[in-house]
């Protein structure tokens, strides 16, 4: 399975929370912004000062958020990106939700593939199925899943543009 996986996702699984995607495990190809490490680890910074966590759990999820982060494709916030995510979407959507949906919608573009949209975010959700994502992990995903399908290159020039890093190590070894 392909999918384009948002901070929600990658926070549930590395915080080993309940409600976590029972999905991740069939993800064979994780896509995701290049905001998706920082904003993990924000959201992870201001978990350490609420909870008062110890440091040594705190280093402990933080090295697993980041051996996650290494295990994605991530697509670079460059003019592209962040020029795509300032056009009008046909939902509201935030700032950051905006830049991983046009993370996503570039990356389709560029590569051919419609990955599923990994989300618990009810709004990001409602916005990608409105742009022909199918989605999972969200209650606004209503069951969404299918197949991902190939969609033909849309812009000529766009993969020579996204820039991507390769997954470095594989979910198994973490």
């Amino acid at each position: 399975m392909i999918a384009y996986v948002d901070s929600s996702v990658l926070l549930r699984v590395a915080l080993a929370q309940p409600n976590a995607l029972p999905e991740w495990r069939w993800i064979d190809r994780g896509v995701a912004s290049a905001l998706i490490a920082t904003e993990s680890l924000r959201t992870l910074d201001r978990l350490r000062v609420r909870a008062r966590l110890p440091d040594e759990e705190i280093a402990r999820r933080r090295s697993t958020i980041l051996a996650l982060v290494e295990t994605l494709e991530l697509v670079e916030i460059d003019e592209f990106v962040l020029d795509r995510a300032a056009q009008p979407m046909p939902t509201e959507l935030g700032t950051l939700d905006a830049i991983h949906l046009a993370s996503a919608l570039l990356w389709r573009d560029a590569m051919g593939v419609n990955p599923l949209v990994a989300t618990h975010d009810a709004a990001l959700a409602v916005a990608a199925q409105a742009h022909g994502f199918a989605v999972i992990g969200s209650d606004a995903a209503h069951g969404s899943v299918r197949e991902n399908a190939r969609r033909p290159s849309a812009a000529g020039g766009t993969e020579r543009r996204l820039q991507t890093a390769r997954r470095r190590r594989s979910r198994a070894e973490i």
